[in-house]
């Protein structure tokens, strides 16, 4: 079952069970990925394309609830924070910090990286390995660490 089948099958039972905040969650995952599908020259195989729109909306949503809670509006972060709770329930189970660490440890030793120079091209070696399972911003605090030293 893909993901887009999946979706499509879970907003009808939000719409049966009348859940709002995941049918509103479900609705904008299956927009984003119609857009992503429909841009021209879209040629990236469609499971690297749905991990990447779901990521897409993930950080959005936290970005959004950061900026509603800085703002002191509790009220607004929450919804956003309760989709994001949903949204990722389609992600892949995320790993943790130690196994990202030494997943970049051992790809820069591999690519022979050895300066922040490299770092382009170790970062598309790693979200590669890595796609969908960890935050880029934890990758690329990881990589800029083991490049430093």
């Amino acid at each position: 079952m893909t993901l887009t089948e999946k979706i499509n099958g879970d907003l009808k039972e939000a719409m049966k069970a009348k859940d709002k905040v995941k049918l509103e969650s479900l609705r904008a995952i299956k927009a984003a990925l119609l857009m992503a599908a429909t841009e021209k020259g879209a040629s990236e195989s469609s499971e690297e394309l749905e991990l990447k729109m779901l990521q897409k909306l993930v950080k959005q949503r936290k970005d959004a609830a950061t900026i509603y809670t800085e703002q002191g509006r509790d009220d607004l972060a929450q919804p956003e924070l309760d989709q994001v709770a949903i949204i990722e329930k389609y992600l892949p189970e995320q790993m943790g910090d130690d196994e990202v660490k030494a997943i970049v440890s051992a790809l820069v030793a591999e690519s022979g990286a050895s300066s922040m120079a490299d770092m382009g091209k170790v970062m598309g070696i790693v979200n590669q390995k890595l796609a969908g399972k960890a935050d880029g911003k934890l990758i690329a605090g990881f990589v800029k660490a083991a490049l430093a030293s």
